[in-house]
Order: C-alpha cells, then structure tokens, then sequence
C-alpha cells in the first residue's frame, strides 16, 4: 500500500499552482499561436499578439498572466488503497497548499476569495478555500487536477433545462453572444449535458481540463456524436465573427470540449462554461515517492511573437487631457496613454457613490476632473516593480455607476475590459466621454507601462483601493467614442458577414 505524506500534499499543490500562475499549457500556446498566425482582424491578431507576449514574459519572469489568479478548483482521484501520513483532512491539505502557494513571497498571487459572499464579503487574505471535488478510485495513487478559474469567464457560466426535443446547438450560438467579451475570448467553451442540473455543471467544468485537440480532430474526422458535435459549434461559435475581445475577427473559441452523461427521459440539463485567455491548469500525481513532479513548459511552445505598439497610434497626455481631445478618438483606434491615471471597480465606486449620496466631499487627493478611471485590482509588487500584473477588469460591472460618475465627477473616460451595456453607451454619448479597453490576459505587458503607484484612497480595500498609477505608453483600445458607438457591436457585425466566405477551420 502506497504510503502519502501531508508535506508532500501540500508542496505539491502549492508549486503546481505557483507554476500554472506564470505558465500557460503548451497545448493552449500553440492553438493560439496558430490562431494568430491565420487571424485577418488587424485589432483581434494584435490582442492575440499581446496575449502571446504577456505569456513568454510571465514564464520569463515567474509572474501571473492575468491580475485574476482565480479561484482555485481541485479534481482529486484518491486511491483506495491509500494509506496516509498526515495529521490534516484531505480538504485541509488542499486549503493549505492553496495557502502558500497565494502567500509567496517570490510571486504574491492577488487573493480573491470573500467569505459571507451574500453580506459583508469579507476576503479571506490567502484565497482559500478552494472548491474540491473528491472521488475513491481503485489504486494505489493519488491523482490531483487543478484548475484557477477566473472571475470574468466564471461569471458567464450558463445553465439551460432544455426540452429533449430542443437543439442544443441552437441554445449554445443563441446564449454565446449574450456572454459579451467579458471572459477574455479567445479561449475554450466546455459544456457539460446531461445528468442533473448539478451534474451538468460539474461535466462542464471538468471538459475544461482536457488538452485542446480541435485541429487534430478536424484532420481525422469525428468518430462518434460528440465529435461531430464539437465540430460543429466550433465552426458555427467562429462563424459569429466575435473574435479575440469582442473586437471581431475570425477566432473566438479554440477549441469546444464535450462531456456527456445519461439523463432522465423528460430532460435535457445543458451547462456551459468558458475558460478565458488566461487558461490554467495542471495535473499531477503523487505515488509515494514524494512530491509530484512538475515537467517544465518547453520553450518552443511559444511561438515566435514579439508584440510592440504600432508607430501609427495617437499618443495621450492624461495630463493635459481635456474634453475636446475625447471627442476626436474613433472605435478601434489605438492610443498610448502617459501621465497620471487613477484605478477604482466595484467596491470603490460603491464607496464613491455613497459619499457623494450624503453629499460629502471625495478623498482628499482623489479628483477625476478630466481623468480618466482605470478598471483594475492588481497583484502586490514584488522586486522593485511598481505594481504587480494590473490588467483591466471587466467593465460591466460598473455600469450602474457610469453616468455617476460622468455627471458627478468630471470623469471624462474609463478603461477596463468587455462590452459596455446600453444604459452605459447612452450615458458616454451623453457626457461626451470614452470607453477604452485594455487587453485581458495581458496583465504583465500592461503593469510595464505603470511606472509608479500609490494608495491615495480606500486602503483598507485591497487590491479594490483607488492608486494613482504614472503610466507610460499604455496600449489601449478605444472602445466606445463619444458618439457612442462601440466596436463590440460593429467589429462581430462586421466579421461575421466576411466570415460566410473564409473557411475558419482552415490550417494555418
């Protein structure tokens, strides 16, 4: 019988999941690389550019991809036959692997788990506990998989109790575009039908992990159902025209993972799942022979990709920046932001907006007059950098603050990630202002254009407080102009009607 120490549990987590914080699965590396190689949208292909740059400097550096170091989800296999050398439950050695590994002090990863989540939601400072799901299995071995799973494309999870006589197909290309571009495309779709509602969730979670194999299957050809299947919502999900970050463009989903399990005969439980740009996760195994070994990533992996800004894009002073020059930007153009920019999301505009309900003054040294806000909470600096990986988040979430902050401030812009709903659109076109993207997954590349950052308000908020960053030559997107027009809604238009004459399943 297999012996299992707790230190070699806990070490075996902790690194697995500080590696899976700065690596991406080769897999995912070299469908993207591919997808960049045959993408035609010249602001999708440099999205992907920056996603693929921000990943060889992450591994480079051993700092996370994404500001979002996830919420931390376990698969165990434990073996039947297992004895145990430990003092702590199963769960709590998973906990405190998860413990060190976000408490690093090499590589602090931003904890984002709150306890009491329907009130005060307090954070629990080192991102436990983490979701586990065990299962006995015959053996003699215990087989951990682990996945961090990010806020943004968490948040789209969907979940449908279809008719049997309904298509699936047509209930996944109908709830796709209503996700937005908050879950950081392109990525992977799981979904999970069958079973139970809960058990169809947990299908498609699971189809996440598998490594992503589309291109393969396309040149043999399905063998059975689901195959065929995969195939098709992989070339109908493209054909949307959606593309990396919503800006439009030939890629929005790499890869469509399937799992199945029998049902009741008056069901059809359907779950869907996407897994963002910043794809992370990692099997390993433990036989008694010590802590589990972890393969380094290759480095041919990555392909040959070195974004850098185009010399064509306007370059902003943010601190010379007034109304006017707003109202001059266009959707999709690209601007290099320098000068100072101040940071706030959910629970700092909740906090501004009460305060400005009881009508008292903001913070003293927090004034948004003709500034712009950046959508951020990022991860702790370590090693001399100003900030940790700070890359946006998604935008929506503030939108029923916007026009508060337009009217109210002198706010005249905002940065962050995903589409902006219509209430928020009107409220830009209204107050003249703008919306900008950053590009999610490319948190490291972005925090090397933030030269300083202080608290100036909140501080008692985290990673959620308000900084002043001194940025230089930021890349930005815009987004929504002051007309209100928003390249999340024209760019897939667009695309999608060029697509019906480009294969997208084509080979690079």
């Amino acid at each position: 019988m297999t012996l299992i120490r707790q230190e070699d549990v806990i070490g075996s987590i902790a690194d697995a999941l500080q590696m899976i914080s700065y690596t991406h699965p080769g897999d995912y590396l070299r469908a993207l690389g591919a997808a960049w190689r045959r993408e035609q949208s010249p602001a999708a292909r440099d999205a992907i550019a920056q996603i693929l740059t921000n990943s060889r400097m992450c591994f480079e550096g051993k700092r996370p991809i994404c500001q979002d170091t996830g919420i931390v989800v376990a698969f165990l296999n434990v073996g039947m036959n297992i004895r145990w050398d430990a003092q702590l439950s199963v769960e709590d050695m998973v906990n405190e692997g998860v413990r060190r590994a976000y408490t690093h002090p090499d590589n602090p990863l931003r904890a984002s788990m709150v306890a009491d989540p329907a009130g005060a939601r307090r954070n629990t400072r080192d991102n436990t506990p983490a979701v586990i799901h065990t299962t006995l299995v015959p053996g003699d071995t215990l087989d951990i998989t682990l996945a961090a799973k990010g806020g943004g494309s968490e948040n789209k999870a969907r979940l449908a109790m279809l008719n049997p006589a309904d298509s699936l197909v047509d209930w996944v290309l109908d709830t796709v575009p209503s996700l937005g571009a908050g879950w950081c495309p392109p990525g992977i779709l799981g979904l999970g039908v069958g079973g139970t509602a809960e058990k169809a969730m947990l299908l498609a979670k699971k189809s996440l992990l598998a490594p992503v194999d589309i291109q393969e299957l396309l040149a043999r050809g399905p063998a059975n159902r689901l195959e065929e299947l995969r195939l098709e919502l992989y070339d109908r999900v493209n054909a949307l025209g959606i593309g990396a970050q919503g800006l439009g463009g030939l890629t929005t989903v790499l890869d469509v993972k399937i799992l199945d399990h029998p049902t009741h005969a008056a069901s059809l439980p359907v779950a869907l799942i996407p897994n963002c740009a910043a794809t992370r996760h990692i099997h390993i195994a433990l036989d008694g022979g010590g802590p589990a070994a972890l393969p380094p990533p290759k480095p041919e992996d990555w392909p040959p990709v070195a974004w850098s800004a185009n010399p064509a894009a306007r370059r902003v002073n943010l601190d010379t920046l007034q109304r006017g020059d707003v109202a001059a930007w266009r959707p999709g153009e690209t601007l290099l932001l320098s000068g100072a920019l101040l940071t706030g999301r959910d629970a700092a505009h909740r906090r501004i907006a009460d305060l400005i309900a009881s009508g008292e003054p903001l913070p003293a040294g927090v004034d948004f007059t003709n500034r712009l806000i950046y959508y951020v909470g990022p991860v702790d600096p370590v090693r001399g950098e100003a900030v940790g990986p700070a890359g946006p988040t998604t935008a929506t979430r503030m939108d029923a603050f916007t026009d508060l902050m337009l009217e109210k401030t002198g706010l005249i812009g905002m940065i962050g990630k995903a589409e902006r709903g219509p209430q928020a659109i009107e409220s830009i076109k209204r107050h003249r202002a703008a919306y900008l993207i950053a590009v999610g997954g490319a948190a490291y590349l972005v925090s090397k254009a933030i030269k300083s950052a202080k608290v100036i308000a909140f501080a008692e908020l985290g990673m959620e407080a308000i900084y002043e960053f001194q940025v230089e030559d930021m890349p930005v997107t815009v987004a929504v102009d002051a007309n209100g027009e928003s390249i999340h809604t024209t760019g897939p238009l667009a695309w999608r009607r060029r697509i019906g004459n480009i294969p997208v399943t084509a080979q690079p």
